[in-house]
């Protein structure tokens, strides 16, 4: 037997390299693991290939036995916190075996995959995964297999998109529009994406759809209420759609749901207005349109409209008339309970949905398609809907009455 001796000097330097750089042990340690697993799994395939001939290595033919090991050859294989690893493939000579240890084709594991995706959805760029893959599963992954493991997610992303909508009764739909910068074939092109959100009778918002087509354009509002409604959307259970400022798609939408309101976003409807007056006026003017807009009643709000409507027609009549033109559709959620008007005033509850967007897609700049679109705002709004079960519409968090009454009692100009 060889005997192994290590003299004074050589522990000295290698106590000295590892206080200098104690990442060299760890290396160390990462590489005869690797090989360690390596041989583990090249010996459970070796195994596995005694147990399909019926004998062990260099055990002689069986009368009859047409099948034999064939050599073998290398392969490389990348393990979660393990890395990559090198493993010897055994062959049959007939080619007929098929490792079960190792899935055909693959180069990592799949646990490997589902992190990528992962990462993917929650903010990270496939070319970036492609950059920082190698410090993170031992190996550099090319953007090309990033893309593919995150094309896992189409299929399944699509029966969400489409899914039944019946099992629901939705009474509010909040709807808008967001634009991405999108490449279609050879070039970029600004596309508009339609979402939905509705509100199930006990006040929880659901994201219902979304789909790529023109903001602006009244057909294809048409065509994607028609879509929620072949889902399974009953549409004589929709009360109220709160939109932005564009007349056609209120009109589409009160065709397509006869039993139900229009609310106008308040906030699009004082930025349209505000644009049509001077800087020095803004405030005042904007104080003035909030007086309307927050009044305790609808009988209030109609009031305070008469007084700004005489105390700024004839410094902003341009102004004024398209407070003319909106103030019906701004006042519409005065007709439902008082505990939702916070939230049916604006479409602060999609432009939050729409920011989320907008900050995932950052980083890419450039979204890779439809269907890549489609997946990181499925996920996205699936995150969005677990932080709205706290907070359904219409119910106010048991703490708030509470902090509403010391704000009344302590911080008013009494005390």
């Amino acid at each position: 037997m060889m005997k192994l001796s290590i003299n004074v000097p050589e522990v000295r330097n290698f106590i000295k390299d590892l206080t200098e750089i104690p990442e060299k042990f760890f290396d160390m340690i990462r590489y005869n693991v690797q090989e360690s697993v390596g041989k583990y799994l090249s010996a459970l395939m070796d195994a596995e290939l005694t147990f399909y001939l019926g004998r062990d290595r260099y055990e002689r033919k069986s009368e009859g036995a047409v099948n034999y090991r064939n050599g073998y050859y290398h392969r490389n294989y990348t393990m979660k916190g393990v890395g990559g690893v090198v493993v010897r493939m055994p062959r049959d000579r007939n080619g007929t075996f098929r490792t079960s240890v190792l899935p055909r084709y693959r180069q990592y594991e799949g646990r490997i995959k589902e992190d990528l995706v992962l990462m993917y959805l929650s903010g990270v760029s496939t070319r970036n995964l492609e950059l920082i893959t190698k410090r993170l599963v031992g190996r550099t992954l090319s953007h090309g297999e990033v893309s593919k493991a995150t094309g896992v997610l189409t299929a399944g992303i699509e029966k969400w998109r489409n899914r039944d909508l019946s099992s629901g009764s939705f009474k509010y739909i909040f709807v808008d529009g967001v634009n991405f910068h999108m490449r279609l074939k050879e070039s970029v092109e600004l596309v508009p994406v339609l979402v939905a959100i509705g509100v199930t009778r006990d006040g929880h918002k659901k994201v219902l759809g979304m789909q790529a087509g023109d903001k602006e354009s009244a057909s294809n509002w048409r065509e994607f209420f028609k879509d929620l409604k072949r889902r399974g959307l009953d549409g004589s259970d929709v009360v109220l759609g709160i939109m932005d400022g564009l007349t056609a798609l209120e009109k589409v939408f009160k065709e397509e749901f006869p039993h139900s309101k229009t609310q106008r976003c308040i906030v699009h409807v004082k930025r349209n207005i505000l644009a049509k007056v001077a800087r020095k006026d803004k405030k005042e003017v904007s104080d003035d349109l909030n007086s309307i807009f927050y009044a305790s009643s609808k009988e209030k709000a109609l009031g305070f409209y008469q007084l700004v409507q005489e105390k700024w027609e004839k410094t902003y009549p341009s102004a004024v008339t398209w407070l003319k033109r909106s103030i019906d559709s701004c006042l519409t959620f005065y007709d439902f309970p008082e505990a939702e008007w916070i939230s049916l005033r604006t479409t602060n509850v999609i432009e939050r949905l729409n920011k989320e967007f907008k900050r995932r897609t950052k980083p890419m700049e450039i979204v890779a398609g439809e269907n890549a679109c489609y997946k990181l705002l499925a996920f996205i709004a699936l995150k969005m809907e677990l932080a709205w079960q706290s907070t359904p519409v219409g119910k106010v968090n048991a703490n708030l009455p509470f902090f509403h009454e010391m704000a009344l009692r302590e911080f008013t100009q009494k005390t």
